[in-house]
């Protein structure tokens, strides 16, 4: 099977379920503590694992007790460790995350060892890289990492899969290095500066994006499904209907699965299929990895 290399961050997720998000100098008491592992990066390579891919991950972790308790979780899910590396100088990163009764979620992230990841370790999985793999990034480490992994698999015939997230601005060269780009709605806003309110809205916003450079590309709208531009043809997929928990890796897990469909060369429509049924079971369970489903589970 084509490898899907995962290059991306990996955090200690501390998630606290309330009544609502706070207010700025509001305090809530009550609500329930989880702390689970989580982070874009070892998310999405989570999800490959699970629904069966043939995952190459590179992440890095802090020298500490979250570091290593990471390392092991990894193992535990037969996620080969040999591109996990673990940085003395820095603390592993953590994302501090407020679930609401609506499963709205508002986090920050101390990145710690994830903005260490540096195109020297990029090296380390580029002889591993293969034409017809795919190469899934996020942007939870630092940009020129991405643009350097991004421009090297591009070099050997590997497909550029980006999920633009958390939203920033991206230098135009990075562009013409992707095969597919992978927004949700507000990341679209910002990359086209399009407000998005209907289907046509996402279709523009998504022609202005490939227009960047990108073939393909698929805006992510939630419990509205997506729409998709596919080379000159657009359509959307709709959601699958459930009642949601938390979203905290609902965008991590279709980003995983879409590539696991992809690398099993299933059209870009079933392939989006299967993406959209992963995340939908991953919204109605609480936790970032913890919520991510199986292969027999989506079947």
């Amino acid at each position: 099977m084509k490898k899907i290399i995962v290059i991306g961050s990996s955090n200690i997720d501390m998630v606290v379920k309330t009544s609502h998000l706070p207010a700025p100098g509001e305090t809530i008491l009550g609500g329930e503590f989880l702390m689970n592992q989580g982070g874009k990066g070892a998310n999405q390579a989570v999800a490959v694992k699970r629904l069966g891919g043939n995952l190459v991950f590179l992440t890095k972790l802090g020298d500490d007790v979250l570091g290593h308790q990471s390392l092991e979780y990894f193992k535990k899910e037969k996620i080969n460790t040999q591109h996990i590396t673990l940085d003395q100088n820095s603390a592993s990163g953590v994302a501090l995350i407020s679930v609401d009764d609506h499963a709205e979620n508002s986090i920050v992230v101390a990145s710690g060892a994830n903005m260490q990841l540096n195109e020297q370790d990029v090296d380390h999985v580029v002889e591993e890289m293969c034409e017809g793999d795919i190469l899934l990034m996020q942007l939870e480490i630092p940009l020129q990492t991405v643009m350097y992994a991004a421009k090297k698999a591009f070099e050997k015939g590997v497909k550029v899969i980006l999920n633009p997230a958390p939203a920033c601005n991206l230098p135009k060269e990075l562009f013409k290095y992707l095969y597919m780009i992978t927004p949700n709605r507000i990341e679209s806003e910002m990359l086209t500066g399009l407000k998005i309110t209907t289907d046509a809205d996402a279709e523009e916003a998504a022609n202005k994006i490939c227009a960047m450079g990108v073939k393909n590309v698929i805006i992510t709208l939630g419990s509205k499904g997506c729409v998709i531009k596919e080379g000159s043809i657009s359509y959307r997929v709709d959601a699958f209907k459930v009642k949601p928990v938390d979203t905290t890796a609902a965008g991590d897990t279709f980003n995983g699965a879409l590539c696991v469909g992809l690398a099993e060369n299933m059209d870009l429509q079933h392939a989006v299929l299967m993406a959209s049924k992963a995340s939908s079971i991953a919204v109605t369970r609480m936790g970032a990895q913890s919520s991510i489903p199986y292969r027999e589970e989506i079947i």
